[in-house]
């Protein structure tokens, strides 16, 4: 396969790609096998590099074209395409965020050039949940010497088996706290993956639970690291990447229940009907509804993605997106399944597995109700900062009546 030198051929070579993963989909969905080959065949079509800086062997793709090529994966296997979002999302850090020490950078850049050598953030614990909810970790980095040795355990893991590196949110256990991402190794002495991941969608992600007991790191394999007592802080903007990308995989599973459902209907035809399903008032009704939710899908996701590269603001717009896209994905693969009838629930058809895919975008955080709350709370915020003032109504007066022009009869 011939490594594109341009993100407009990185972004056919997904869509070839996307086509080839969903011919194998099944067999990664049953058996919750991880997705190697797949990430093989990215890595020699060169689209791991994709928003990796040009000067570090990448395309220089922005916010837009990742959108595109895991919209393309995700159509054909959401489980790798969500791996790969987490991987562009770190490598778009990397390239612009400024945070990344220049030694760290050049360590996992030569490694994405020589090979398959994935990132990740693990940030999620049992008991603390997300740290979106605000509270601090309890996984800890102790200094020891000119090491940190760090312990804990973090949940959702996505994609383990296969990543190179993890960067691990910890608290430092200094008499004076720090908050950062250490950069771990996943072949270091002390860390093991505890196999948890059973979820009824998503199967292939592989997203186990990572358990670091004393894991030591160099004291410089750090970033972003701040007191502790500032709580964790999100570049806003960046927060686009994430709200973005994690509902395009949900959505590429509801565009996989759409294709099947337009080739189960132009093909199915019942002796009673004696004509395809696809003549039935009913489907194409409910189809029709599904090209709306879909094509709002494609335009919202699209719209934060320009406004992104673009330098726009968007403020809180994201996040509703993040929402609404993944509701409508799973509207969309219910009425799939509603219109599908017995074929679309039998695991011999892809359409179960979509729906299943699409309900688990249910389990990123930030969840829904957090973003209604966050919207609304921003809505309140500009109600009060909008000064008070009395308005002079526009006079209402009536309307003058028209002449009229009298025509006489000759």
């Amino acid at each position: 396969m011939t490594v594109p030198t341009d993100v407009a051929s990185a972004i056919a070579k997904a869509e070839e790609l996307g086509k080839r993963f969903a011919l194998t989909a099944r067999h990664y969905d049953e058996t919750g096998d991880f997705p190697f080959a797949n990430f093989d065949a990215l890595h020699e079509a060169g689209l791991l590099g994709l928003v990796t800086a040009p000067e570090h062997g990448g395309l220089g793709g922005g916010l837009t074209e990742a959108l595109a090529v895991v919209s393309a994966i995700a159509a054909g296997e959401p489980s790798t395409a969500l791996v790969l979002a987490m991987h562009y999302n770190q490598h778009y850090s990397i390239r612009v965020s400024g945070k990344w020490p220049e030694h760290l950078v050049e360590r996992v850049t030569k490694a994405n050039r020589e090979g398959v050598a994935l990132i990740n953030a693990a940030q999620v614990e049992p008991r603390v949940g997300s740290p979106s909810h605000g509270t601090l970790p309890e996984t800890v980095a102790r200094r020891v010497g000119d090491q940190w040795r760090i312990t804990g355990h973090k949940t959702y893991a996505t994609g383990i088996p296969l990543l190179r590196w993890v960067s691990v949110l910890a608290v430092t256990d200094e008499a004076e706290p720090r908050l950062g991402s250490f950069l771990v190794p996943t072949s270091a002495d002390g860390m093991r993956v505890e196999k948890t991941w059973n979820a009824t969608g998503m199967r292939a992600t592989n997203s186990h639970d990572l358990i670091l007991d004393e894991v030591a790191i160099p004291l410089e394999d750090v970033l972003d690291i701040a007191p502790a007592s500032e709580g964790l802080k999100r570049d806003e903007r960046m927060g686009a990447w994430y709200f973005s990308l994690v509902p395009a995989i949900y959505d590429g599973a509801a565009r996989g229940a759409r294709d099947w459902l337009i080739d189960f209907a132009a093909t199915r035809a019942p002796a009673s009907l004696g004509a395809p399903l696809s003549t039935v008032p009913r489907i194409q009704d409910g189809l029709g509804q599904i090209e709306v939710w879909l094509t709002v899908n494609r335009r919202l996701l699209r719209s934060i993605a320009e406004d992104f590269d673009s330098g726009r603001p968007f403020g809180p717009d994201a996040a509703a997106v993040k929402h609404t896209v993944m509701e409508n994905a799973i509207a969309i693969t219910t009425l799939a399944l509603e219109l599908g009838g017995n074929p679309g629930i039998s695991r011999d058809n892809p359409l179960e597995r979509h729906h299943r895919d699409a309900l688990s975008g249910k389990a990123h955080a930030p969840q829904n109700n957090l973003i209604r709350t966050m919207l609304a709370k921003a809505a309140f915020g500009r109600h009060a900062a909008t000064p008070t003032r009395t308005l002079e109504p526009v006079p209402v007066r009536p309307h003058p009546q028209p002449r009229l022009a009298v025509v006489g009869r000759s």
